[in-house]
């Protein structure tokens, strides 16, 4: 996934000062429980989603400033629909934790979804633009200079973004959360539901088993398609169980499954640590296998994902000595020099020492005596620096000084959800009673685990922080 790239530097001697926070702010920081500062980072994130999304239409700004200063006019007005998913669950989370009243809430909601099935936002087959008007809910570009858009190959016209797969996605995933959360609501489920029956699934295979990354109504689909691991399970599982234009069973089985080893640990996929996250955020994977093939356990998949990671990180911390048992994590994010799809391992896209937090928080759900001390490490070292209105700055570097100015609400969405995960399991327990995700794993022949007395093995609770 690409990004609009911002080139931002820190004034002369920012270095030197985004190290030396005091020992009494750090003290202080220290003396939080791990249920506080999760707390804390929970509801600042959740500002994000409260504040950057249109109340009218519900649409997520794909981005903000770290402090909630407004950008100039025009690029203040791009919403993201992915972002827009992750917002819809993250109403179901504020209402949950009485960071807005539920009746707010839920007219949040409501707004969103109408935009979304009955306009203004545009549909093709059922799927969605990947930037939008957050007024009108017209097709946009990220950027009014699309010299500086970056996007999906061959996804960049003037007029505006592709019909994208990966955001559509998204957006269902917080449509049908909150369609469960507000359960009572007969509109919201009508809505909800006509957006998810609406998706034509087969439509966007193009003639193939595997879908395509998007489509243009200058170019048609785009060439490339998700046929190798990277986000696609959340896709491919919510094509499956669909209820109108549902994917075959034996779609979950054509994409490759690439064997990956660091560290010892052993698990599927060559893609950047936030393809491993986002599916899982809705899916609840916990002790089920493929039943065919290679017996893949997704759940553990992205637990030696995100160990491998940060082995990793530490093994970079001989080039680049800001990194450390608990200051590491990169995945697909801003950088000094502007958007960064890079991963690891294998190491991609220039690493140059940058600090990614929300690559940390995306895996607070598998691995939390990893992720937890990370973040509050980078919190208690960097302070106000890095961590400020809506959480995490996107990314920092820890030696040279560069902070971010920016937040992006996908980055911010993973990192609320997965807290909510770690802390309540909610997230998966709302999205997992709706029908059609059931249904998806169980024609994608993904069974739970039975244990030695031929009991499910299947998590009752999440992996909560110590």
């Amino acid at each position: 996934m690409r990004r609009r790239s911002f080139i931002t530097t820190m004034a002369a001697g920012a270095a030197g000062a985004l190290l030396c926070r005091s020992a009494r702010s750090a003290a202080a920081e220290a003396k939080l429980t791990d249920e506080e500062f999760l707390e804390d980072l929970s509801h600042r994130s959740f500002r994000f989603f409260w504040e950057q999304s249109n109340p009218q239409t519900g649409i997520t700004r794909g981005r903000a400033r770290a402090d909630g200063s407004n950008y100039p006019k025009v690029r203040r007005e791009i919403g993201s629909t992915g972002a827009t998913g992750f917002g819809l669950t993250a109403m179901c989370i504020g209402a949950e934790r009485k960071w807005v009243t539920r009746a707010d809430a839920q007219e949040r909601v409501r707004a969103t979804l109408k935009a979304y099935a009955d306009g203004p936002v545009k549909n093709e087959h059922g799927w969605w633009y990947h930037w939008v008007n957050v007024q009108t809910g017209e097709r946009t570009a990220a950027s009014y200079d699309v010299a500086q858009f970056g996007v999906r190959s061959g996804a960049v016209h003037a007029n505006g973004s592709e019909v994208s797969t990966s955001d559509s996605t998204w957006l269902v995933a917080g449509t049908l959360t909150a369609r469960q959360y507000f359960h009572e609501d007969e509109e919201i489920g009508r809505l909800a539901t006509l957006i998810y029956e609406r998706m034509d699934y087969p439509w966007m295979c193009n003639g193939g088993t595997t879908l395509a990354h998007g489509w243009t109504p200058e170019s048609g689909f785009i060439k490339n398609r998700y046929d190798h691991y990277c986000q696609l399970a959340c896709m491919v599982l919510l094509g499956i169980g669909s209820p109108t234009h549902a994917m075959k069973p034996e779609c979950w089985y054509a994409w490759s499954r690439v064997p990956n080893e660091y560290a010892g640990f052993k698990y599927v996929g060559v893609s950047g640590l936030w393809t491993y996250q986002w599916p899982l955020a809705w899916f609840d994977l916990r002790d089920r296998r493929e039943a065919q093939g290679t017996h893949i356990n997704y759940w553990e998949n992205s637990v030696n994902a995100t160990r491998a990671h940060k082995a990793f990180c530490l093994d970079l911390a001989r080039k680049f000595p800001g990194y450390s048992e608990t200051i590491w994590g990169i995945t697909s994010s801003e950088s000094a020099d502007g958007y960064k799809a890079w991963a690891g391992p294998p190491a991609r896209g220039d690493i140059d020492g940058t600090v990614v937090p929300c690559a940390a928080a995306g895996s607070l759900m598998f691995t939390p005596e990893i992720c937890l001390p990370a973040l509050r490490a980078m919190k208690e070292q960097f302070g106000d620096k890095i961590y400020g209105r809506y959480g995490f700055a996107d990314a920092f570097h820890p030696t040279n000084g560069w902070v971010c100015p920016d937040v992006l609400g996908i980055d911010v969405g993973i990192t609320l959800l997965a807290c909510e995960n770690a802390r309540s399991g909610k997230v998966w327990k709302w999205f997992m009673a709706n029908p059609e995700p059931q249904r998806g794993l169980s024609l994608a022949d993904l069974q739970p685990i039975i244990g030695d007395h031929g009991q499910k093995t299947g998590a009752e609770t999440p992996a909560r922080p110590n």
